[in-house]
């Protein structure tokens, strides 16, 4: 959640609470003029109103009825407001809990990232490591191989700088023609 977000949430809350302090204000307001008419329509049972005082009454009562028209709108607007308000705050409140939802994922993939990298990596290096050994095995074997030919060839070597040089022998059923030209056989 962002810090923009908030103090949007603790003005709206304020705003909330003040809205609630000024509707249980006018509710109040409202019934003390309930209970000050009430009080007044039944204690003065005996009470005829005169012409006069009917009409200060009627005006009085007129005047008391746009009052209470005028703050039972107000009521209405309040409560309009406080459930806009509240809707509000709920879905900032589901946004929170989303955010937070997702954060903690995020949280919970970053921790686990190492030990995938680490099997991945593994999972990359089998095939490797197998073929670094087959790769060893191999050369080990040529070593070997190479270590013999040297061997058997110092061996010859050394047997034929003895005897003198071994010239190469031409066997005797070929054919030279003059026109032809002829290559020498060599060992192999």
């Amino acid at each position: 959640m962002s810090q923009s977000e908030t103090p949007d949430i603790q003005t709206l809350s304020t705003e909330v609470s003040q809205l609630r302090q000024e509707l249980q204000l006018r509710d109040q307001l409202v019934q003390q003029l309930s209970q000050e008419l009430f009080r007044l329509v039944k204690g003065n049972a005996s009470f005829i109103p005169q012409k006069s005082e009917t009409e200060c009454d009627v005006g009085q009562l007129e005047a008391l009825r746009e009052q209470l028209q005028a703050v039972e709108e107000q009521v209405n607007f309040y409560q309009e407001q406080i459930a806009s308000r509240d809707a509000e705050i709920h879905q900032l409140r589901q946004s929170v809990q989303e955010l937070t939802d997702r954060s903690r994922m995020l949280e919970q993939v970053i921790q686990e990232l190492p030990q995938i990298y680490r099997r991945k990596f593994e999972e990359r290096m089998t095939p490797v490591r197998d073929k670094v050994a087959v790769l060893q095995r191999e050369n080990r074997q040529l070593q070997a191989e190479l270590q013999s030919v040297s061997y058997r060839l110092a061996l010859k070597t050394r047997n034929s700088s003895h005897s003198g040089i071994d010239l190469p022998n031409f066997s005797t059923s070929i054919p030279i023609n003059d026109h032809e030209n002829t290559s020498t056989p060599q060992e192999a």
